[in-house]
């Protein structure tokens, strides 16, 4: 049994590194930044950020995924970027590739639907 133990533990690291999505560049949709997870720096969070800026009745939301220090967590600020000043706010989790969550929010309802139409049709017939 002591064996069995010792070889378990030298085959697991004790710490392992968080993995956390992220973006190489902002993305302008919620689903844009699932695709590249990384592994992070020791004491790094994941972070999921949304940022939206406004010149009149133009709107523009980025999204960003990365690994970040603990103190970039929970803020919310002000930046100007491509000729517009964005509103962000910075939201960190810390279990394995946690910032991939997108809300029922941000998922169309049309897109819901469009998959369930095939569903529907296959339970009546």
């Amino acid at each position: 049994m002591k064996r069995l133990l010792f070889v378990f533990l030298c085959c697991f690291p004790l710490a392992a590194c968080l993995r956390c999505y992220t973006c190489v560049f902002p993305a302008i949709s919620p689903l844009g930044c699932l695709r590249f997870p990384q592994e992070c720096p020791a004491e790094q969070r994941c972070l999921s950020s949304t940022a939206i800026g406004k010149r009149g009745a133009l709107q523009l939301t980025m999204y960003e995924k990365s690994c970040a220090v603990p103190a970039q967590c929970g803020v919310s600020g002000q930046k100007y970027a491509s000729g517009l000043y964005f509103n962000y706010t910075n939201v960190c989790c810390d279990t394995d590739l946690c910032n991939g969550a997108v809300s029922f929010a941000a998922l169309s309802w049309r897109g819901v639907t469009l998959c369930l139409v095939p569903v529907l049709a296959l339970l009546l017939t």
